[in-house]
């Protein structure tokens, strides 16, 4: 099992940005964070890195939902979305896969809501 879930698509880097937002806050996620990984890079150590983008996406209700189960599961949140530009200049999309992740904890009542985590995440995937 794959740890992410991944398209690469025919767009611009900030396009892909903009898209992928509003499909998951179709999907009833919004972004609590947004890091600029090449800006970083060059800020803290001088080196060039491609675009590249992380996305820390949340649905209110599923995250509720596994803190009710695992009070410490917000180690692993919010679900990460990166966004990035290849050389060639296509650009991927990736997310996490929340049921690998979650092999790593002992709770089946996490299952169900990492499998609908992920159907969503996949679904926005997808529809890029």
């Amino acid at each position: 099992m794959s740890y992410y879930i991944s398209k690469t698509i025919q767009a611009s880097f900030d396009d892909a940005i903009e898209k992928v937002t509003a499909d998951l806050k179709e999907e009833g996620f919004g972004i609590l964070t947004e890091i600029d990984v090449k800006e970083t890079l060059k800020k803290k150590l001088d080196v060039d890195f491609k675009k590249y983008k992380i996305l820390g996406a949340c649905n209110p209700g599923f995250a509720h939902q596994a803190l009710q189960h695992e009070d410490k599961i917000g180690t692993m949140l919010p679900c990460n979305v990166i966004v990035e530009e290849h050389e060639d200049g296509s650009v991927e999309v990736s997310a996490v896969n929340p049921i690998a992740s979650m092999q790593a904890v002992s709770n089946e009542k996490l299952s169900d809501i990492a499998g609908e985590v992920r159907d969503r995440l996949e679904k926005v995937i997808q529809a890029l």
